[in-house]
């Protein structure tokens, strides 16, 4: 309460006094839609942690509020040690955003079991694995929010990205099980399904070992082509950015939200109300098959 006779000016129009406040974990915050998120949560005033394998102790500072810490999603200790680290330092996390990820290339039939185990263990168990060391801190506190960054591969099965978009597939459905699990804890569960975005993901696709030697090879290379031209060609990762910070203002946010081009938008809503073989000669039309 303020004295008699005292008044305390209101802040001004836009400012939120809990982003000043809030504990942001970024997977993946390195490059990318990580690396946009980041820095449009740390000029808000948020204070916000992004990890990659590459960085170290102590954190490296890249810009006010927002530092560089070592994680990588596929060693448990070393999530648990970002993980203890920021709750030390700061008391809490408030808000976890799942980023971490790559792409593989390459047919189902060529693709060894160590290529596919690989592509989950990041993207999917690597996603599972933070969840579950931050999740106890904010159930004690009965708020936060989890935000999974999953992919229009993960609502369209992508021809010859067949273990990416599996393992997309794998966190929608890991993601909305969770929604349902924590509405009693109060904490809010989120997906973020980019489209194609102008990013490093492209130059970082990797191929899988027999896909240059194969009986698919041409056909790879043609629809990875027609893929790589759309990501080249897309929005800016600032567009997920600005998603972001306005879900974190929503007091009801949704489970799932698209952001990209609109064709893939219109693509996501014709796959629920065409019919299923229509849909699917559409793609393979448009990804230039048989």
């Amino acid at each position: 309460m303020s004295p008699p006779g005292v008044q305390i000016p209101l802040p001004p129009p836009g400012f939120y006094i809990m982003e000043k406040e809030r504990v942001v974990l970024i997977t993946g915050a390195s490059s990318g839609i990580g690396l946009a998120c980041a820095k449009m949560l740390a000029d808000k005033g948020y204070i916000v942690y992004g990890t990659s394998r590459k960085a170290s102790y102590p954190p490296t500072t890249v810009k006010k509020n927002f530092y560089m810490i070592q994680m990588d999603v596929t060693d448990e200790g070393s999530i648990k040690r970002a993980v203890n680290f920021i709750i030390e330092k700061e008391g809490k996390i408030d808000i976890l955003i799942n980023n971490a990820g790559f792409g593989l290339a390459g047919s189902v039939e060529d693709t060894s079991m160590k290529e596919a185990f690989e592509q989950f263990n990041t993207n999917f168990f690597g996603v599972h694995r933070v969840i579950k060391e931050v999740l106890p801190f904010m159930r004690e506190r009965r708020k936060g929010y989890i935000i999974n960054v999953s992919s229009i591969g993960g609502i369209i099965g992508l021809p010859f990205q067949p273990f990416y978009s599996a393992s997309k597939f794998a966190v929608e459905g890991l993601t909305e099980a969770l929604w349902h699990e924590l509405r009693p804890f109060g904490i809010k569960v989120i997906l973020i399904e980019p489209g194609d975005l102008k990013t490093e993901f492209t130059q970082r696709r990797v191929f899988v070992e027999k896909s240059q030697k194969s009986p698919y090879s041409a056909q790879m290379q043609k629809t990875i082509s027609i893929a790589q031209r759309d990501e080249t060609h897309g929005s800016s990762p600032e567009k997920v950015g600005k998603l972001l910070l306005k879900l974190l203002r929503k007091k009801n946010p949704k489970l799932r939200y698209q952001v990209g081009p609109s064709y893939e938008k219109v693509a996501v809503l014709l796959k629920r109300i065409l019919p299923e073989k229509i849909f699917l000669w559409a793609i393979s039309k448009y990804y230039k098959i048989g």
